[in-house]
């Protein structure tokens, strides 16, 4: 052990010891000046828990010398029999329950996790037989029970049992029983779960085929990411029995769609919706994870796909963190970038592009709507937007002309994206001029920006094709008069007016939106124009940004001037209002449902807002007010649109279809 340096009474006092000479035998200079003795008794203390089992060892030791291990050994022996191995204890304490030993396929078994564990170790190959899998969530072999059971009638459907899936759910993490863990050097690699299934380990294959269906119904209009010809061709080959990655494809495509279409689309009660939705979205999770060298497009295509489950689901955190996957496999790939495009076949080029430029516009969705930094910064993305071509005439070796006066259902997704950039363009101006507020003549060069970007998107789109082009009910700037609003002392004989904002067209249009869910033998001809469908979202997005724009062209304003005209800024909040009202009003009501919560969320932000400041401002016009009121009464119906997106099961207890 190591000689203190310095005397026990300069170690107390924490001081230098001063010593002339390193004897221990002639006191320090302190210790003579004090009059005290000069010791040096203190030992060092060696750090951390103290060794039990080096003293274990050496009682041992101790007592093999007085009463011989030997003997001791045989008779702990005797009386403690040894503990056996896990997976034969799993396999014990379940047994008696296991009745059948063999499952027929299509039962799910609500077992306690010990029980699961032992279903699942007697199935796993024989270098992973001791692996615990009760806590995966996606496992081929784990049978499901009768009581998640697709029971459902499908059209063509001659399954001979109910819905199957070779998956435990994550419901079953929460069970009350202890948990047997196993130690990681045992449990089955990643690369163990990327291999080829079967559709119908997951459900019947006309099941997966009708949802498939009507994805590119409903869902494909909005998201053309894949390539549908081509998608087809290998889901009808079976692909996925070979191609572990196609398979994740197929499932993730098969969640976000189960999440996104009505519920009178598909014969299923909630419960057994959500429940195959997240099965679908765990087996391809489970695979994904497992491949991502070398990464792909169709890994992007996959986690945008999830990126939309887990918004349709109200994850909100597990959204961003598969957005940020999706977004930084693009950048690995670099499809932000035109030069990675070359030498690419036609239809993994569009592919790509496609799916960077809805990556884009959900990044800038989520940043205004959110609050969130921009993570695609448009004059970073040299990419050029995908062709206006449809899937039909995009071959792997060429591109076939689009047919004259035949508008490419990719035209939508053009448009969109460019009123993203601009949005794009204002967010990252706001951001840098948060932090540092122009002043002077920087100030003014700013608000000349930010008036061109004004009337950029004013005139987005002016020269969009004809089936994109809004048929308006109203002239511009219309209000209604001030005896309808919300249908409170409406005038008692019902006009158009009276009809498009008053209590008889809410009535309407709440029968409309029940129908549309509730009713499969309901038109769905609004639903699948996709044009109709685009526009409702092309428009409101227009309005949005607009509405941002001028919020932050007031506020320099105000930061030049010191104050500004408060109803100048009350008639621009009316004319947002009033048009974005007369957008709603013009697209049927279908084909504003099938967009989905995410179109509510971008009428709720600018209608909360505009309320807001219509009750902050002092000098606010009856008309504006109005307008207002009416947008508010008319997100009223956009929530209860919202509100049959969501899977979770009726407060009421009424039934779940």
């Amino acid at each position: 052990m190591r000689q203190s340096q310095s005397c026990d009474a300069c170690r107390a006092r924490k001081v230098r010891c001063a010593k002339e000479i390193q004897d221990q035998k002639q006191p320090c200079k302190h210790c003579s000046t004090l009059g005290i003795p000069c010791t040096y008794d203190y030992r060092p203390k060696k750090r951390g828990p103290p060794n039990l089992y080096l003293r274990r060892l050496q009682q041992a030791q101790a007592d093999g010398a007085t009463s011989g291990v030997s003997t001791r050994s045989r008779d702990d022996d005797s009386a403690n029999p040894p503990t056996p191995h896990l997976s034969q204890t799993l396999a014990c304490s379940s047994q008696p329950s296991l009745t059948p030993s063999h499952p027929a396929q299509g039962q799910l078994v609500a077992a306690e996790p010990s029980m699961a564990a032992a279903m699942l170790l007697s199935n796993i190959p024989s270098q992973y037989s001791t692996t615990d899998t009760s806590s995966d969530p996606y496992h081929p072999v784990v049978p499901l029970s009768s009581q998640g059971a697709y029971s459902g009638s499908l059209p063509g459907d001659h399954s001979d049992g109910p819905l199957k899936a070779g998956y435990v759910t994550h419901h079953q993490h929460h069970l009350s029983s202890p948990v047997a863990f196993l130690p990681p050097n045992i449990l089955p690699p990643l690369s163990y779960y990327c291999r080829p299934h079967r559709l119908e380990d997951i459900a019947p294959r006309d099941t997966i085929l009708l949802i498939i269906a009507l994805f590119f119904d409903f869902v494909y209009p909005l998201t053309p990411c894949v390539h549908k010809p081509s998608f087809m061709a290998d889901l009808h080959a079976h692909r996925e029995e070979r191609d572990p990655l196609f398979f994740a494809l197929v499932m993730s495509t098969v969640a976000s769609t189960l999440v996104q279409v009505s519920r009178s689309y598909v014969p299923m009660e909630r419960s057994t919706v959500r429940k195959l939705a997240r099965t679908c979205f765990e087996a391809s999770r489970h695979i994904t994870v497992a491949s991502y060298d070398p990464p792909s497009s169709t890994h992007v295509v996959i986690r945008y796909f999830d990126c939309c489950y887990h918004f349709c689901s109200g994850s909100d955190a597990t959204q961003h963190a598969t957005y940020g996957e999706a977004a930084h496999i693009a950048v690995t790939l670099r499809m932000h970038e035109e030069a990675s495009y070359e030498g690419l076949d036609p239809i993994e080029s569009e592919v790509r592009r496609r799916a960077f430029w809805l990556l884009f516009g959900a990044d800038k969705s989520m940043a205004i709507l959110l609050e969130r930094p921009v993570c695609f910064r448009h004059e970073d993305c040299t990419v050029h937007f995908p062709r206006e071509i449809d899937d039909e005439y995009i071959t792997s070796n060429a591109y076939l002309p689009q047919p004259q006066g035949k508008t490419s259902i990719i035209s939508g997704l053009n448009y969109i994206s460019r009123i993203f950039a601009l949005l794009g363009d204002i967010l990252v101006r706001m951001r840098v001029d948060k932090h540092s507020p122009p002043h002077g003549q920087f100030a003014t060069a700013r608000l000349e920006e930010v008036r061109s970007l004004h009337a950029k998107i004013l005139d987005t789109l002016v020269h969009v094709p004809e089936p994109l082009q809004l048929k308006r009910r109203m002239p511009a700037g219309y209000v209604p008069p001030e005896g309808m609003v919300g249908g409170r002392d409406s005038i008692s004989t019902p006009d158009v007016g009276e009809y498009q904002f008053g209590t008889g067209f809410r009535q309407a249009t709440l029968g409309e939106v029940k129908d549309f869910f509730y009713n499969p033998k309901a038109s769905r001809a609004n639903a699948l124009n996709a044009f109709l469908v685009q526009q409702a979202n092309l428009y409101v997005t227009q309005q949005l940004v607009r509405f941002v724009i001028e919020q932050y062209r007031d506020e320099l304003t105000t930061i030049m001037r010191g104050s500004i005209d408060e109803r100048q800024i009350m008639e621009d909040r009316e004319a947002v209002a009033s048009d974005l009202l007369d957008i709603l009003h013009s697209i049927p009501i279908q084909s504003i449902a099938t967009n989905g919560p995410s179109l509510v969320h971008k009428v709720r932000f600018v209608a909360s807002t505009l309320l807001d400041a219509v009750g902050k401002a002092s000098s606010a016009p009856a008309s504006a007010a109005r307008a207002h009121a009416y947008l508010l009464d008319f997100l009223s119906i956009l929530s209860e649109i919202e509100k049959n997106y969501m899977l979770e099961d009726d407060p009421s207890g009424q039934s779940a279809r």
